[in-house]
């Protein structure tokens, strides 16, 4: 990436906005992955059917399309800090609840309640980026998915063994620490800027009057910025522009692989590997460590090299291949193989962030697409952890259930090629209808 222009020192009046950011973006993904590696001991002890286990796959994407859809709202009437707060806290005490569930219906209720908080954390955390680091929008972009990738690997990683050594009610609520450690930094600075409003007498600059004729949106040298609302007449237009509906593929495609390893993955490589509970845990965690170094590669390899279309493609085909690999050829020992090249898949994630950045000539236009493309990702993400559960349930093997995952990844090749190309959504709706 090319360095920020007039960039201050990442910490230099901006500790707690750094760590707030970097707590926040590690509770959005461990409270995914902590949960599936531990369904048989939380089968052992009350009953878990195979529909139930679809809803709580179901839940993430859903919750993240319809609160992702009301966060701007409780933003502009509350501010992006105390939204934070909100979503954090929503996040802790679901996380901490889940512990203590005592059927099927306590677990999907108290999944939904964390599940709301991530969904309102994934919109908010774009706009804290650009409203605390206007001159490091690149850094901060690279620690934030990193932060993501690690909470995605590590819960499963030590999920059973925290679980046998314990409870897997420990296990499951034990990541509410990171969600609750992430609400202080906010409300510190919540308090400090209400202190510095009552000494100086003034109103603070709501973030909801940028762009309404009372603020330009500037870049403050020595400050955060006016974040931009999202404007409606921008949604509509997106909603007619091929290149925005391929990057919405794109976001969803990635959704839907992850949403549907963490909900099943386990329960596939057991059922056809024979592996232990342990070890689909380390192979859960395989599939979601690869998307660490491609959050580090990815932006550098878009921004630097207009890589998008090949990235795409060795992600859409390493996934299939790894696919093929379960279906045909899964045992204790190649099992390791398959779900690394399916785990490449996982670059999906972060080009999609990429893209949403770089197709796009302003900030509002900007937070617009984000809102567009996530939104649509995930409400098309939402229907595949079901549906593979019933297609289990239906044939009683893995085998129709993973060819649909290979369709998905087939069809979205296209989508992805579109997405490469290098216009903005501007440019597009120029090409076609005239003035943006």
């Amino acid at each position: 990436m090319t360095p920020d222009v007039g960039a201050r020192p990442l910490w230099r009046g901006r500790a707690l906005a750094v760590v707030g950011i970097l707590l926040c973006a590690f509770s959005l993904r461990s409270a995914v992955a902590s949960l599936s590696p531990l369904i048989d001991q939380i089968s052992a002890e009350f009953p878990l059917s195979p529909t139930v286990l679809g809803l709580i796959g179901t839940a993430p994407p859903v919750c993240f399309a319809i609160f992702g859809l009301a966060t701007p709202q409780l933003e502009r009437r509350l501010g992006l800090e105390r939204v934070t707060v909100i979503a954090l806290g929503a996040i802790a005490a679901g996380l901490v609840l889940r512990g203590f569930s005592v059927d099927a219906v306590t677990l999907l209720l108290t999944t939904a309640l964390i599940f709301a908080g991530v969904g309102m954390g994934n919109i908010l955390l774009p706009p804290l980026v650009k409203k605390h680091f206007p001159d490091r929008l690149g850094l901060m972009m690279t620690l934030y998915t990193t932060a993501m990738s690690l909470s995605t690997f590590l819960p499963p990683l030590v999920a059973v063994p925290v679980a046998d050594a314990a409870s897997w009610r420990v296990s499951l609520g034990v990541w509410g620490v990171f969600a609750i450690a992430g609400v202080i930094p906010w409300i510190i600075m919540l308090v400090r800027e209400r202190g510095a409003v009552a000494a100086v007498g003034v109103a603070p600059i709501r973030d909801d009057l940028a762009g309404a004729g009372e603020l330009d949106p500037v870049v403050l040298s020595t400050g955060p910025i006016a974040v931009v609302p999202t404007s409606s007449r921008i949604f509509a237009r997106l909603a007619r522009l091929p290149l925005a509906w391929s990057l919405a593929i794109v976001f969803g495609t990635s959704s839907t692989m992850a949403y549907v390893s963490f909900a099943w993955l386990p329960s596939i490589v057991t059922d056809l590997a024979g592996v232990s509970a342990a070890t689909a845990g380390l192979l859960l965690s395989l599939f979601a460590f690869m998307g660490l170094p491609a959050s580090l590669l990815v932006p550098v390899l878009v921004v630097r090299f207009q890589a998008t279309r090949p990235l795409f493609i060795v992600a859409a085909v390493s996934g299939i291949v790894g696919v093929a690999g379960l279906l045909f050829w899964a045992n204790e020992v190649t099992v390791w193989l398959w779900i690394t090249l399916f785990g490449i898949v996982g670059a999906m994630f972060p080009l999609a962030l990429v893209l949403i950045s770089i197709r796009a000539r302003t900030p509002e236009s900007a937070v617009a697409l984000s809102s567009f493309v996530q939104s649509a990702g995930y409400i098309m993400a939402a229907a595949f952890p079901f549906t593979i559960g019933l297609l289990h349930d239906a044939t009683d093997a893995w085998t129709v259930p993973l060819l649909v995952i290979v369709a998905v990844l087939v069809v979205s090749i296209p989508f992805g090629i579109i997405a490469g190309r290098r216009r903005t959504v501007e440019d597009e709706w120029e090409q076609r209808h005239g003035s943006w």
